[in-house]
């Protein structure tokens, strides 16, 4: 069997330096909020182009405690509305409404995932203060036309980042007249106001347990995070803020700076398995993934579309091949978001229902990738 992700074998080709990071934070007689987060962040700030990088305990809590901090700060307030893709994972929804604030959910495109840029106006109210933009699959959003609306509008954009580490902005976009060009070439986290990162496991930059990130280039915001997510505290037993506890682990964090070493290689043995799937797999009951710039994507996930999805999925899973699906259900057919349940978002449940994701990862073999390529031509109804 081919597996979807193999964690195992993604890890075990650093062990000896993870090991040896494992043990510096053992003898270290410090495990929280020490050198290794303070390195961590420094690191991954300057990674991501940032002038901040906040170590927090998970992709969730990250997008949580920048709308939080917003609303300290006094420029979001409990009940204001911010614009989502309708068609993201939960977390970025519940990051929302855990702040009181109301989710308004847009539809994506159907072609590439992302929020579509030409439907935000439409939906942008006197209620409105933030976008959050999530780069889905791994792939950047139009993000030239989201800051130009937001801008209009004087509006926070707010960059869900937990699938697209590394990822480049449009290096190729022909439509310069709506590109911010400072931007062009810089990686998610620097694009937008701020961003949350997640380092699950099974990410591009994966911690061996949950963690996250937040970066942002803006000090005041930092500060609060800073503050917010040790308790509210910015000096010991004094608290500033309701805050809550949501510290970047130190082991974790040490085990991130070995792996973000090798961040850039990995996107690029993943960039070589897409680009093999993009030019062999030749089907015409399999819909490939449309791109904006080859070059913005840094394929966390392989997503196909297809009509006979459960069949081509137990093909696959006959033919030795495990397969996802990212996402079976929209969030607004969740119940926890019961509210929603008769609303129709026809593009996000067509992507829904159609949606397969294929093995990609930094440590598939080349007969690896043949064999899903000929399962993938092979398949007839």
């Amino acid at each position: 069997m081919i597996k979807f992700l193999d964690l195992k074998r993604i890890n075990s080709r650093y062990q000896n330096e993870l090991k040896e990071a494992c043990g510096r934070v053992i003898d270290s007689g410090w495990y929280v909020l020490g050198n290794e987060v303070a390195e961590f962040e420094r690191e991954f700030a300057s990674y991501c182009d940032a002038k901040y990088c906040l170590g927090v305990a998970n992709g969730l809590d990250a997008l949580i405690l920048i709308f939080r901090a917003y609303i300290e700060l006094g420029l979001i307030r409990v009940g204001d509305e911010v614009i989502v893709p309708a068609n993201t994972y939960i977390a970025s929804i519940l990051a929302i409404s855990e702040n009181g604030l109301i989710p308004v959910l847009v539809e994506p495109d159907v072609n590439t995932f992302n929020l579509d840029p030409k439907l935000i106006e439409q939906a942008i109210t006197e209620k409105t203060k933030a976008i959050l933009t999530v780069h889905l699959y791994g792939q950047v959003t139009a993000v030239g036309e989201i800051i130009t609306i937001a801008k209009r509008h004087d509006l926070k954009v707010i960059e869900d980042c937990a699938q697209a580490h590394g990822a480049r902005y449009n290096l190729q976009d022909p439509r310069e007249e709506i590109i911010d060009s400072r931007r062009i070439g810089k990686k998610v986290g620097s694009l937008g106001d701020a961003a949350g990162f997640s380092f699950y496991p099974g990410k591009n930059l994966g911690a061996l347990g949950d963690a996250g990130a937040v970066t942002t280039s803006d000090g005041d915001l930092a500060r609060t995070i800073t503050a917010l997510r040790n308790y509210g505290s910015t000096e010991k037993y004094k608290n500033k803020y309701k805050g809550i506890n949501s510290r970047l682990d130190e082991i974790q964090a040490a085990m991130l700076r070995v792996k973000l070493r090798f961040l850039d290689e990995d996107i690029k043995l993943r960039q070589s398995v897409a680009k093999i799937y993009l030019e062999q797999i030749n089907n015409e009951l399999i819909e490939l993934p449309a791109l904006e710039d080859i070059n913005s994507h840094v394929w966390h996930l392989f997503v196909i579309k297809t009509s006979y999805r459960d069949h081509l999925a137990q093909y696959l899973a006959d033919s030795g091949i495990e397969v996802l699906v990212h996402y079976p259900t929209p969030p607004h057919k969740q119940k926890a978001y019961s509210l929603w349940q008769n609303n129709t978002y026809p593009v996000t449940e067509l992507i829904h229902k159609k949606v397969l994701s294929l093995p990609i990862s930094p440590v598939m073999t080349a007969s690896e990738v043949q064999v899903i390529v000929d399962a993938c031509n092979n398949y007839r109804l």
